[in-house]
């Protein structure tokens, strides 16, 4: 019986293996490519570099200005998610502990931009930008991102805190705290799971847009990284080298949120799965 577990375990611990190496061989390759020179991506795309080179690296900071870039792209991001999980925070709590008309109203009012995706409403966007003079400025793709994923976010949120009983509430205001303190002390250091399954969910998409950025972004300084990667690539030549190097630059940031949220977004994951 001992020996038929051990090779159950065995079995599972080597398809994860494999999965997990299947999962990374993308990354892996990226960054091996991205010390190769172009004839060598082109003689041996998945061989390992015979004479490494960073010339792709140099050339991004020293000559593309990709450190303005990637500045712009965190700016955009972190701000971004920062301001969306604020107001989702106190969205999601007003809808869970207010129960009335109006709440209910803004639950369905906010799960309908679930549904309906705001691409549908560009040319209005533009408009409602132009008049609020943001065309050609971060803080206007700041705007819309948040505007975007509230919906997704207050819906995660509102969740995990309808799943917090009322009483630890009822207590914290016994022992003198008031609405703010117990929303900030207690709601939300009992919902990091939701919190960090959000940020990454949220992070992510944010910092790997290309559409609005290429649509209300002008100016060559308020480029963010990615929509500036879309112009390495040339009509009849690309720089295969640089594209690779500039897309290593780009994950940097993604893995070191996922890194950070890892543990809290598995317990996210868990949580929603038992409460399904």
């Amino acid at each position: 019986m001992k020996r038929k577990i051990n090779i159950k375990f065995a079995v599972v611990y080597l398809v994860l293996t494999l999965y997990s190496l299947y999962t990374m061989y993308p990354i892996i390759l990226m960054i091996i490519t991205s010390f190769k020179a172009n004839l060598e991506i082109m003689q041996n795309p998945v061989g390992l570099p015979r004479e490494p080179i960073v010339a792709g690296f140099v050339t991004l900071f020293q000559k593309e200005n990709f450190g303005l870039f990637f500045a712009n792209s965190l700016f955009v991001s972190l701000v971004s998610s920062i301001i969306l999980l604020v107001v989702s925070i106190l969205l999601a709590y007003v809808i869970s502990r207010y129960k009335t008309k109006i709440s209910d109203f803004l639950y369905f009012f906010f799960l309908a931009g679930m549904m309906i995706p705001l691409r549908l409403g560009l040319l209005s966007l533009n408009d409602l930008l132009y008049k609020l003079g943001l065309i050609d400025s971060l803080w206007g793709l700041i705007f819309i991102y948040v505007a975007q994923n509230i919906p997704f976010t207050m819906f995660i949120l509102t969740g995990f805190i309808q799943m917090i009983p009322v009483s630890m509430e009822e207590t914290a205001y016994i022992d003198g705290a008031n609405t703010w303190q117990v929303l900030w002390k207690v709601i939300v250091p009992l919902i990091k799971p939701a919190v960090a399954t959000t940020v990454v969910y949220n992070f992510v998409p944010i910092w790997n847009d290309v559409f609005y950025p290429l649509i209300f972004i002008s100016t060559k300084e308020r480029r963010t990284l990615m929509q500036t990667v879309t112009l390495f690539f040339g009509q009849y030549l690309t720089n295969w080298n640089l594209v690779f190097s500039a897309l290593t630059v780009a994950c940097v940031p993604v893995i070191i949120v996922y890194i950070f949220c890892s543990r809290y977004l598995i317990e996210g994951m868990m949580a929603g799965a038992i409460k399904g």
